[in-house]
């Protein structure tokens, strides 16, 4: 998405000051240079860390200022539409007066001033750390002996030079206080090689739960280095699950946990073993199915990074999904009209998909390279399952 976003910034940069009044052609000019630079940075230094010019702890840090200016440059695009669609009305009106406040130097200044802020404020929000988050999740065929079962979402952690171990202690601090009897890590745990990162996560051995914690890879695994991110989870004692299933005996009751491998399988990366072979498995619901059904599974949770395929999955037996990927959709506003269009119409909390019930969480970190949240804050997600009540049940009042 950063790289699509690239594509259209010069246009956008151009919009932004051509129409300035005050400012010479060449101050203009100079400024949507100046504007196209900044806002295709985050590309820059993605491209940067691809070829390996510059090591990823210095990218890292650059990519938070370089997603503020991206986030700075979106955010003034609903000013350049009204302040353009102002201007027209005025010259319609005849109102030269008011065609020139609009296109003036002085209210450009001001609207970009008020974007810096606001994103700004979003680029802090985004980098603090997530607080515990309770919620009941009803489903019709949970077993009763899995009636009341408190699992842990932590999705998008994204540990990093910037999310680091110190980020991570206070998340495993707050998720082993909520005293979930399941942990779940769906994927995008990990930004950057392991020589690098791998230091970072060492707080993420401590999280506790009775029934275990489980991981399943997301994109930025593929990313990088996937062989070796799935050798130092398993290192951390984290179980991992790439196509595989396991059943746990909780009170009698058989629950069939999940994860499959992600849609970006086939890329290659430069932290791979080879640099020219792609590493990591595809997503295969098929094969996680017919291991639930050949366990004799009671009820089945799916961990799957993205959520888009969600309507594929729900055919396949799955009660309950469990996805990340789209930080929540970061700003309210973006999330439906974006962020919710690339992801299947998914960005966050609890839909229906059929027989099965899909939960995506907002993540409790974010990655570096577009760090804004506004009105979409990380989050710990406990759910609390609950069995739906039985249709003859009598009705107490």
């Amino acid at each position: 998405m950063v790289f699509l976003a690239s594509l259209i910034i010069p246009l956008l940069a151009l919009w932004l000051w051509w129409p300035v009044a005050g400012l010479s052609r060449g101050a203009r000019a100079l400024a949507a240079l100046a504007t196209a630079l900044l806002g295709c940075s985050p590309a820059l230094l993605l491209q940067w860390l691809q070829s390996g010019r510059i090591d990823y702890t210095t990218i890292a840090y650059l990519q938070v200022p370089s997603g503020w200016l991206l986030a700075t440059l979106g955010a003034l695009l609903p000013y350049m539409v009204l302040r353009d669609l102002g201007w027209a009305l005025a010259r319609l009106a005849g109102s030269a007066t008011w065609a020139r406040r609009l296109h003036g130097r002085r209210l450009a200044l001001l609207a970009l001033l008020a974007a810096l802020l606001v994103t700004g404020y979003g680029t802090w929000a985004g980098l603090q750390p997530p607080q515990v988050r309770e919620r009941t999740i009803v489903l019709p065929r949970l077993p009763a002996q899995l009636d009341g079962l408190r699992v842990a979402v932590l999705a998008d952690l994204h540990a990093s030079p910037v999310n680091d171990a110190r980020y991570l202690e206070t998340v495993v601090e707050r998720s082993n206080g909520a005293r979930p009897d399941l942990v779940l890590l769906p994927g995008d745990m990990v930004d950057g090689e392991v020589a690098v990162t791998g230091p970072q996560l060492e707080p993420l051995a401590r999280l506790q739960a009775p029934h275990g914690v489980w991981l399943a890879p997301g994109n930025h695994e593929y990313y990088s280095g996937y062989d070796a991110w799935m050798a130092e989870f398993a290192r951390r004692g984290l179980s991992v699950l790439q196509n595989q299933t396991r059943v746990l005996d909780i009170g009698g009751a058989r629950l069939a946990l999940s994860g499959i491998g992600d849609p970006v399988h086939g890329r290659t990366s430069t932290h791979n073993t080879d640099p020219s072979v792609p590493e990591g498995v595809p997503p295969d619901v098929q094969a996680v199915a017919r291991q639930a059904a050949a366990a004799g599974a009671q009820f089945h949770i799916l961990m799957a990074h993205q959520p888009r395929f969600a309507r594929d999955n729900a055919a396949h037996g799955i009660d309950l999904q469990i996805s990340g990927h789209t930080h929540g959709g970061h700003i309210r506003g973006m999330d439906q009209w974006l962020v919710a269009a690339f992801n299947g119409g998914f960005v966050r909390g609890l839909y229906d998909v059929g027989p099965m019930r899909l939960f995506v969480t907002s993540g409790a970190g974010l990655w570096a390279g577009f760090p804004v949240r506004l009105g979409v804050p990380p989050h710990i997600d406990i759910l609390r399952l609950q069995r739906a009540p039985s249709p003859s049940a009598p009705h107490t009042p």
